[in-house]
């Protein structure tokens, strides 16, 4: 990076410029990222495989399937996603268990942008039956899952979501400038897609930033692009797009909890964290139950404020949930094939 570069104003960013102040360059910026310290490695592993042997009462276990349905974000991304596929998806987040009219509802649907009209049409007739709940429709964007298009691409591919309807966009970073030490670059895009959030009437979508984990390499470099993300206007951190592995991993989620529980306790802003791909069993997702709510506290189990991004997870949950209510399991076909 030369003089000039570094001294190159970034986009303005209310959180940046309140805690690094007014003169907001690539280079301030990457002396606040560069100056956090160190992730101590073996303690941040030790401390996830402690949290991890956690157990929970069998009378708590109930309240814990439930949370987790409703912190689910039920997920379709693949390029062979059908109106139908979508339609079904929704009818599943809607009524989970039909056998259970108890059943809390997921907390959104995550699909593509293009897809985004056929989720809000599925959830108006939904509500035109009386059978919403309230379900929020999220969407992929920003050249999802690589990130690699022009930032012209990434903010009209977030425009025509929002304008569509989406209640949330997952955008993913720029992992390329990132690890090349341009972390201007991510600044200025995440800036620029949180502006593309704005709806007409002056509301913002919900932006959750997926730094993809898997493709960082190290824990330091977690730490830093959850602080920059955060700092550029993100409204969640997320660990991944499910198609890179690792995805999700409790150390990495721990990392992140840690980060904005730094964050609230500097600003009183309480930052979301949403923990994606390969969270497939009800005993992996009580884990980062146990997680959340030993580092950042049980405020934190919110749909605004924790999710998981997740397709077949819902099934195990449905599964033993029904084991913990009758005491026995369900067939095979007691869940929807997804």
């Amino acid at each position: 990076m030369t003089m000039e570069q570094s001294a190159v104003a970034l986009a303005p960013a209310e959180r940046a410029v309140s805690l690094l102040g007014g003169d907001l360059t690539e280079k301030s910026l990457k002396l606040h990222l560069d100056g956090l310290s160190g992730v101590d490695a073996v303690g941040l592993e030790a401390r996830a495989a402690g949290l991890s042997t956690r157990s929970i009462k069998t009378t708590s276990k109930a309240w814990a399937l439930d949370k987790i349905i409703s912190l689910i974000d039920l997920t379709t991304l693949e390029g062979a996603d059908t109106p139908g596929k979508v339609q079904s998806l929704v009818a599943k987040a809607v009524n989970p268990d039909p056998t259970d009219q108890t059943t809390p509802r997921v907390a959104a649907v995550c699909v593509y942008g293009d897809m985004v009209p056929i989720a809000i049409q599925a959830l108006g007739a939904h509500h035109a039956a009386g059978t919403d709940k309230g379900i929020n429709v999220a969407a992929v964007a920003t050249a999802f899952p690589s990130g690699r298009a022009s930032l012209a691409v990434k903010i009209a591919d977030t425009r025509d979501a929002v304008q569509a309807g989406a209640d949330e966009i997952d955008m993913v970073i720029d992992r390329g400038a990132f690890l090349s030490g341009r972390f201007g670059i991510v600044f200025d895009q995440i800036v620029a897609v949180k502006d593309a959030c704005r709806r007409v009437d002056g509301s913002y979508a919900h932006l959750k930033v997926i730094l993809e984990t898997g493709e960082l390499n190290t824990y330091d470099n977690v730490r830093r692009a959850s602080w920059l993300s955060i700092l550029a206007g993100a409204d969640f951190i997320k660990t991944s797009t499910g198609k890179v592995q690792p995805a999700a991993t409790l150390p990495v989620t721990l990392l992140m909890l840690q980060v904005v529980g730094d964050w609230y306790r500097l600003t009183g802003e309480r930052i979301g964290v949403k923990p994606a791909g390969g969270i497939r069993t009800s005993k992996d997702a009580i884990r980062y139950l146990v997680t959340v709510a030993e580092t950042v506290g049980e405020e934190w189990l919110q749909p605004h404020l924790f999710r998981f991004g997740a397709s077949s997870l819902l099934n195990d949950v449905l599964l033993q949930s029904q084991k913990t209510k009758s005491g026995n399991y369900s067939g095979a076909d007691y869940v929807t094939i997804d």
